[in-house]
């Protein structure tokens, strides 16, 4: 059974390529046109998971695209009419390029399908899972277990905004949604909005900011506080009502009501290029306590549900490694697996595996020998020796080669002791938002001024970045208050009290850019 996944059209748009149940290949667009996020056709990517596979469009069984643009336009019209008066200028920009282009997805799909290569399309299926669905599939199978509780938690997909399920060797359902417009998701994007980051790939810097916040102050317990009065209501199951009057992302053009939220929280929505103050952190980290909050209460009505002692996830927000963190440390699952590339782009492997298996009712075999199906999400191109030399010499860029990999190895150390940083290219690209060592930017975590070099001199972006500390498997609790390794830079624990760096006794009274290289 040969298959070929797709997600495109909103971000992160990718391509996966499976044969009877093995995952073979998988790559963002964004990897090849160098366009952080690119939402269009993934014809890149496509390209390689058919060259990596060795197949052509005509030779696959089914194409399958990750969610079911129906249903979004049919989400999409409802909530117009819901909110309506409201929305209109939102309505008539949005509604013309649904009607042109999404409505006739199947046709545009074809279209960018037969650029690459022409199939009968009648002998080659096209199906459309529901977006939850294909995230769920993307967590289940390629993890461990033969049985096990699914989480998945997003934007939003058609409708739900969240999902439990319930995976059980080949079959997969879907047992308790939480519906659009109320969202984890959206909440955390709408405060990545009003803190001055790009929604949709900023959420990641207000994760980092977030532990910058005063821990436990009178401030951020107010922030908690303000938000839980005026801005969500939290069930004990996890799920989540939020106050529309205060958000405009149903059917407006931003995230918020910016002069509603100023008055809310006494500041008002940050530039993106002015100054980080403390209230800006303190704000980060009460709604990141209270996304993690949300993430532990669902977990814990996923238990209940279905009695599984392993959690599977999947979604933007299982990209949380700090909320996935503390999961875990809550022992309300024996073993917490999150799909590397838990984003829209890992909706692409989700929905080819969603038809494997529940379309065409093929056997799942798992292999308990392996760490998961993902090959350590190395899943994208690579490149020879000689290809990486002759792009040296095109580009008359100097170069040493050295046959021994240990010789290598030793020199590469010796250049990050002394205070450089190495780019290091190696085997199979990795499929998903992290850089795990195959195209990596390596420095001595051991040097205090690394992580200042590294985000302003060498990535560009602001200080408060984290990067991963790297160690061996086997010395995690040496470093880490952590029992399990963390392969895919995806939990996030604290450092062992032997490790730690003695903080000043005003630290917390320190100014937020003054905290940063302690």
């Amino acid at each position: 059974m040969k298959i070929l996944g797709i997600s495109a059209f909103y971000h992160d748009s990718a391509a996966a390529y499976i044969e009877d149940g093995k995952i073979i290949a998988a790559a963002q667009e964004e990897r090849f046109t160098r366009k952080k996020h690119d939402p269009n056709f993934p014809k890149n990517a496509v390209e390689h998971c058919l060259k990596y596979g060795g197949v052509e469009l005509k030779d696959l069984d089914a194409i399958v695209f990750y969610d079911k643009p129906l249903l979004k336009m049919e989400r999409l019209l409802e909530t117009y009419y819901a909110f309506s008066p409201k929305g209109l200028r939102s309505f008539l920009t949005a509604i013309p390029v649904w009607l042109k282009e999404k409505m006739f997805l199947k046709r545009m799909l074809y279209q960018e399908l037969f650029d690459i290569q022409e199939f009968d399309k009648k002998k080659v299926k096209l199906l459309f899972p529901e977006h939850h669905l294909s995230h769920a599939a993307s967590a289940f199978y390629p993890s461990p277990y033969e049985d096990a509780a699914i989480l998945t938690l997003d934007g939003v997909g058609e409708w739900a905004t969240a999902s439990i399920g319930h995976g059980q060797g080949k079959e997969l359902s879907i047992l308790k949604e939480l519906k659009f417009p109320h969202s984890l998701g959206l909440l955390y994007s709408a405060f990545t909005y009003f803190l001055g980051f790009r929604v949709n790939s900023g959420e990641y810097k207000l994760m980092g900011l977030a532990p910058y916040g005063k821990h436990g102050s009178k401030e951020v317990e107010n922030y908690k506080e303000i938000i839980k009065k005026e801005l969500i209501e939290i069930y004990d199951d996890g799920s989540i009502w939020l106050n529309q009057d205060y958000f405009n992302y149903a059917t407006g053009l931003r995230m918020v009501y910016d002069d509603k939220w100023e008055k809310l929280f006494g500041f008002p929505t940050r530039d993106s290029e002015s100054l980080l103050e403390q209230h800006h952190c303190d704000l980060g980290l009460a709604i990141q306590e209270i996304t993690e909050e949300v993430v532990i209460l669902m977990a814990k009505e996923a238990q209940k549900l279905t009695g599984s002692k392993n959690l599977v996830m999947a979604g933007g927000v299982a990209l949380n490694c700090v909320a996935n963190g503390k999961l875990q440390n809550t022992g309300i699952f024996e073993n917490v697996y999150i799909q590397p590339a838990a984003g829209d782009a890992g909706g692409a492997l989700g929905a080819a595996l969603a038809a494997n298996y529940l379309s065409f009712d093929q056997e799942r075999i798992v292999d308990h020998s392996k760490m998961d199906a993902m090959s350590g999400s190395y899943l994208g191109p690579e490149f020879s020796s000689l290809d990486i030399e002759l792009m040296a010499k095109k580009y008359k860029a100097s170069f040493e080669y050295f046959e021994d990999f240990k010789d290598l190895t030793q020199k590469t150390a010796k250049i990050i002791s002394e205070g450089n940083v190495v780019g290091w290219f190696q085997g199979r690209m990795e499929f998903g938002p992290r850089a795990l060592g195959a195209r990596s930017i390596l420095g001595d975590p051991r040097n205090p001024e690394m992580q200042k070099k590294l985000n302003l001199k060498i990535k560009y972006r602001e200080g408060f970045r984290p990067f991963a500390p790297s160690v061996l498997a086997e010395d995690v609790e040496e470093y880490f208050e952590c029992k399990t390794s963390s392969p895919y830079m995806l939990l996030v624990h604290g450092v062992q009290e032997k490790r730690r760096n003695k903080t000043p006794d005003n630290y917390e009274q320190l100014p937020m850019m003054e905290k940063l290289y302690f």
